[in-house]
Formats: C-alpha cells, structure tokens, sequence
C-alpha cells in the first residue's frame, strides 16, 4: 500500500500539472508583448493566393433551413489581405475555402504563410482549422490547440481569449494574420514541404453540443461564438499572405551569415563571410522597419532601445534572401 503522505504528494502533483494545462498561455492579441499577429502591411509578405474556391456552409448547423452563408465571393480572399468588414469571404458553420497560388509555398526559417479573418476586435474571435497539400487532393492539418472552457457555450457575441488559442486561424483581429510555421508537419508522409501548392480553411463551428463540436489536435471541443445565423456567419476570411515561396528566400545554413544570440537582450552580433555584404532589417510585427543596416565582416548591434518582443529579421546577400523570428528579451 502506498504511503499516505507519498500519496498526498502525488494527488498535489496531479492537480498542480492539471492547473498548468488548463491555464496554459500561447501567445497575446495583436500590439502586446509576445504577440505573433503579423499586419498585412509587413514587407515580409513576398505573395498572396490568385485562387480560391469556396463550399459554403449553414447559417446555423442545427437549423439547416435558414440556408446557407452568402455574404462575399471567392474574389474576396484574393490578394492582399484589406483588414475591413466589406471584403471578406463567410464560410458558414463548417465551410471550406481552398487557396492556390502563383507559386508554391515552401518551408523555411520561420513563419510561411499567414491566415488574415476579420475580427473586429481582439475578443470576438471566429476560428478555423488550417490545412496543407502537396497535391491539391491530401490535405494534412495543422495541430491546434483550444482551451476555452467548453462546458460553456460561447454566445453569438460572446469573447474568446487568445491566449488559449493555438494553431487555429482567426487568432487575431482584422489587419493581422495568424501565422503559420510549416516545420510543424516536418516528417508527414504524402506531404512535399518545399513544395505546398493549396492551403485550406475550414470553419470550426464552434458549437459544444455532442451531436455538432468540432475537436482540436487533443480532443478538446473548440468553442467559438455560435450560433451566428447570418449571412455573414461563420469564418470570414480577408486573405491568406505568404511569407515563403519555392521561387525565393534561401534556407539559413545557405547563407554566408550568422547571427545570434537568438533570443537576444541587449546586442546581437552578425558576423558575414569575408567577401559577403548584407542589407538586415529588423522589422516589427505591425510591419514597421525598426533597424537596417549594411553589414561587412562582423559587427556587435545594440538592440537595448528595442522593446522586448517578437520580430522579424530579413537578411538580404547578393541574389539571396531570407527571413527569420528573433525574439528579444528583458532577461
């Protein structure tokens, strides 16, 4: 038999593990420290879809005579994101829209596309699972993460916090995508990551009841506001930017450069290759160059001005780019 204090401790543990899980943080709304909401403005969009088809779903799934979504068309998701109400695709309960474009999105250091929805605000927060293909017909899904509560239904015009949200797009409120990193499906078979040709959304639901939830990559019913019997219900969808394309940007060790420490607090040091000039930027998340230089052999750069937070570097060397999250600290 086990000991009662041993077993005491255990129970503490258990609860305490259980507390951690339940009030695990991914990162904050768009503007705040840590955020990953990148602004449709950011110089690191290199492309964005020229195709989109569209399977609308229900106003309200549990009420599938009020018809289907209908607000926007297939149109609306092309191009650059415009970060307003009037342009925007709705999905309805359950819809699908499946972007192409002009090349193929490949795997690189960092983020590789980015998923724009138009939120109002920072709370009321419409999701949608994110999918991946090679070939237009195997598509392998991103593994997403919700937390809220789901004993409790989110109203029509109820608030998600972000801060349980992981992996789902929709993360942010209008201006700013959800990024996506496709090293997370690294070793999927059937899926060619230098080579991804369609990205597809496909509306949560959002609805807890048994007979209609939609479940996360850990078995948790996603709850998002619902029911949204609207035209306009469901996922709406602004555009979907790429960041990493087959035709440019380079992978880090291709480059005759090297910076570090990565995370950084007050200084970060670039050092080149012998012959090698390159042109850094530091950008913010609202797509704001913050520093650039023209660096030649080595150089020690103060970053103490620089707020803590996330942020993009963008090396350019001769015919070569590429782009990669540096994170600075106050620790």
């Amino acid at each position: 038999m086990m000991p009662q204090p041993f077993k005491a401790i255990l129970i503490l543990l258990f609860f305490f593990i259980k507390t951690c899980f339940i009030n695990a943080q991914y990162p904050p709304e768009a503007g705040q420290v840590g955020t990953t909401a990148i602004h449709a403005d950011s110089i690191i969009f290199v492309d964005w879809a020229s195709g989109c088809m569209i399977e609308r779903g229900p106003m309200n799934i549990k009420e599938t005579g009020l018809g289907l979504a209908s607000f926007g068309n297939e149109n609306a998701a092309l191009g650059k994101a415009e970060g307003n109400s009037a342009n925007v695709v709705s999905l309805g309960d359950g819809g699908v829209a499946i972007l192409t474009f002009p090349i193929e999105i490949s795997n690189k250091a960092g983020w590789d596309f980015a998923v724009f929805e138009n939120s109002l605000n920072d709370t009321f927060l419409e999701l949608a699972f994110v999918e991946v293909s090679s070939d237009g017909v195997n598509f392998f899904r991103f593994p997403a993460v919700s937390l809220t509560d789901a004993e409790n239904q989110v109203g029509t015009f109820g608030e998600v916090d972000c801060t349980k949200i992981n992996n789902l797009a929709g993360k942010y409120r209008q201006g700013f995508g959800t990024p996506f990193d496709l090293a997370e499906l690294e070793g999927t078979p059937g899926l060619d990551l230098q080579h991804v040709t369609h990205v597809r959304i496909i509306d949560v639901v959002g609805c807890v009841q048994n007979d209609f939830a939609t479940f996360d990559s850990q078995g948790n019913k996603v709850n998002d506001p619902w029911p949204t019997p609207f035209d306009s219900g469901g996922f709406d969808l602004d555009g979907v930017g790429v960041i990493h394309s087959s035709g440019s940007g380079i992978e880090n060790q291709e480059v005759d450069a090297n910076i570090f420490p990565n995370p950084c607090q007050d200084f970060l040091v670039v050092s080149t290759g012998f012959h090698v000039k390159i042109q850094l930027k530091i950008i913010d998340l609202a797509g704001k160059i913050v520093f650039e230089k023209e660096i030649h052999g080595h150089e020690k750069i103060d970053l103490s001005e620089l707020k803590p937070g996330i942020y993009v570097g963008k090396i350019a060397c001769p015919e070569k780019e590429f782009t990669m999250k540096l994170l600075k600290t106050d620790f």
